[in-house]
């Protein structure tokens, strides 16, 4: 028997592909919609009739200036998303580093809090008080006060579990298994998503530019640690039970060098900051630096090795083997895709492409490594912002608007 979609599932999709436009282009009138979404106009005057009804866009009558005599109609009508339809919270872990912002739901930010604490010695209770507590700073500081808070999305560096609201894992915390999710629950009373950073880094990309990031492509970490938000076939990869891709932590080479993780022979042990800085000073591989390389520091080894071939180079080159190492492995099993590197590693990035690309090999998978595209971002944080506030939006827009118990299940949760 043919699958069939339920006119609810066809509305509700429909109605994503509206409001995708509008956040993707800005205002738009109503025959602007039915272009840029493909829908028909009756359709698209339907769904902005309901979005209308229940807040979510709002009208604007563009100001042409008055009408010509000979001119009949209607004023040009453009459709926006209401900014204060919907407030959510975007906040970020990382090595020794927290921010929270507060986003109205036209993706404009009205606070934004960045905090420094040592995560590797503060304690469970500590990293809770941190995370809300910068939330409800950055709340308390938006302009006007900002109202109907609904979502909290929360991108840790480190393992999450399948359903979104534990941190399992993470290198910059020896804390395991943190119910994240149940923190800013009990305090905001709203829903909550905690995802890998490496994951929201790869929606934002393909969020940003789906031409270039399809169905199929990674975005690979080079900063801290060494991570991978892959996209196989228009999905997120997860594993059964977590969010998985710990590109960082495959192995490279046996009994090497020691990585954050405690084991050795990590991708990571080589390419993560503290790995290629530790190569370059000549530092013992079996000891983990307990210094935050920070991006200056890297900044000085990226000038240091592109102007002498010394053991600074050495080092990049040996990152790139390593990644390389670990692409040709995916690459064998998945098929060759395109990658985009973001974080502080990309400051060298051509010294490290030639050696990613000579050891993924020159007949992987029947494709030669030069023909495998390769995207450059030096500052990931950015991409991580906005691609856990995407899945906050995201959220609102099916679970919150595209539900006809909108009121009930979220907007009676706002504070």
């Amino acid at each position: 028997m043919p699958f069939m979609s339920r006119p609810d599932d066809l509305r509700r999709q429909n109605q994503r592909r509206i409001l995708a436009a509008l956040r993707q282009a800005g205002p738009l009138s109503r025959t602007e919609l039915s272009t840029a979404t493909g829908l028909s106009a009756s359709t698209v005057t339907l769904i902005t009739a309901q979005l209308l009804d229940r807040g979510a866009l709002t009208e604007d009558i563009a100001a042409e200036g008055p009408l010509p005599l000979a001119r009949r109609g209607r004023p040009k009508v453009s459709l926006a998303l209401n900014a204060a339809a919907a407030t959510v919270g975007v906040v970020l872990l990382t090595l020794n580093r927290i921010s929270a912002s507060v986003i109205d739901y036209s993706g404009q930010t009205l606070s934004e809090k960045v905090s420094r604490l040592d995560t590797h010695v503060t304690d469970k209770q500590q990293l809770r008080a941190a995370m809300t507590g910068l939330l409800h700073q950055a709340f308390a500081e938006a302009p006007g006060g900002a109202a109907k808070l609904i979502h909290v999305a929360v991108a840790v560096q480190g393992v999450t579990d399948a359903e979104g609201g534990r941190l399992l894992w993470s290198p910059v915390t020896p804390l395991t298994d943190l119910p994240v999710a149940d923190w800013f629950r009990e305090d905001f009373c709203v829903d909550v998503s905690v995802a890998n950073d490496c994951n929201v880094l790869a929606g934002a990309l393909r969020g940003d530019d789906p031409e270039r990031f399809g169905d199929s492509f990674a975005a690979v970490l080079l900063s801290h640690g060494i991570g991978m938000g892959l996209y196989l076939k228009g999905g997120i990869f997860t594993g059964l039970k977590s969010s998985a891709a710990e590109f960082g932590h495959m192995c490279f080479e046996l009994e090497g060098a020691r990585c954050r993780c405690g084991r050795t022979g990590c991708i990571e042990a080589y390419a993560g900051d503290y790995a290629i800085w530790r190569a370059a000073k000549g530092a013992d591989p079996q000891i983990v630096p307990d210094i935050d390389i920070d991006v200056e520091t890297m900044r000085e080894l990226a000038v240091a090795a592109k102007a002498n071939d010394g053991p600074e180079r050495a080092a990049y080159r040996m990152a790139g083997s390593a990644i390389g190492a670990g692409l040709r492995s995916l690459f064998s099993l998945l098929d060759p895709f395109p990658v985009a590197f973001a974080g502080s590693g990309v400051l060298a990035f051509e010294l490290i492409e030639p050696a990613i690309r000579e050891a993924i090999g020159a007949g992987a998978a029947g494709v030669s490594h030069w023909q495998i595209p390769m995207y450059c971002y030096p500052d990931e944080f950015p991409l991580i912002r906005r691609g856990a506030l995407r899945s906050a939006l995201t959220y609102i827009d099916n679970h919150v608007f595209g539900s006809t118990e909108h009121q009930e299940r979220g907007l009676s949760h706002a504070i």
